[in-house]
């Protein structure tokens, strides 16, 4: 099991709002930086930073990271992996086929710091989604989102979490926001544009609004601020 204690926490946002944002040496202070997926930081150093402590990566973002082994696996040694899935892509009996992904990689990189999440892990999740909404999320067609999982794993794991270039529920209806890319690292559909598109689709979409107005009750439980753009939390 993977035992984490951190003081600080600096989760970064795979947003498009990290861009020109110049934050990487005070993100790079934290005493944890995580990140999701495959955002990459190099060529971003000045914007997002430059180590990586923990990245939590989604079943279906484990290609990605395949398609440069070397450097997710091999130059940033030191990053913990936490991989979310459901069980028939996790199973360990050899028809899950992201876990015999993982595999592979272990053993072609035997110091890589690769955990899986457990079937336990993955319903308490789910559990949570529904006790903050009152919508079982399988029969409400949602998928949950990379940020979901990283913000209940960082909640376990550090005292302070300082999030950078989450956007909160209201902000794609704001006056004057900001219209950037749905990710920093590569062009693609506007971000409230993906929003408002995850949060409607009828089927195996990822509530990313509503799951911002969960993370904006948990901030006034836990310690937790949102800044680029800032969020006033009530």
């Amino acid at each position: 099991p993977l035992r984490l204690d951190c003081n600080l926490c600096a989760i970064v946002s795979n947003s498009g709002q990290m861009a020109g944002q110049k934050v990487g040496a005070e993100i790079d202070k934290s005493s944890c930086i995580w990140r999701m997926n495959n955002a990459p930081t190099k060529g971003y150093e000045e914007d997002v930073g430059k180590r990586t402590t923990i990245r939590v990566v989604s079943h279906t973002s484990v290609p990605l990271l395949l398609k440069n082994p070397e450097y997710f696996f091999k130059e940033t040694n030191n990053t913990v992996y936490v991989i979310w899935g459901p069980f028939r892509n996790m199973r360990k009996d050899g028809n899950g086929i992201v876990y015999n992904m993982l595999k592979k990689t272990v053993d072609s990189y035997p110091t890589a710091k690769i955990y899986v999440t457990t079937e336990k892990r993955m319903s308490y999740c789910d559990a949570v989604f529904k006790k903050e909404t009152g919508k079982d999320r399988v029969q409400s067609g949602s998928y949950l989102s990379t940020g979901w999982f990283t913000l209940i794993l960082a909640m376990d794991a550090c005292y302070g979490i300082h999030v950078y270039g989450m956007i909160n529920d209201t902000y794609c209806k704001s006056e004057g926001f900001r219209k950037v890319p749905y990710h920093y690292y590569e062009p693609g559909r506007d971000e409230c544009e993906e929003y408002f598109l995850h949060e409607n689709a009828p089927y195996g979409g990822h509530r990313f609004i509503t799951e911002k107005k969960v993370f904006a009750k948990w901030a006034k439980k836990h310690t937790i601020i949102f800044t680029h753009p800032n969020w006033t939390v009530s």
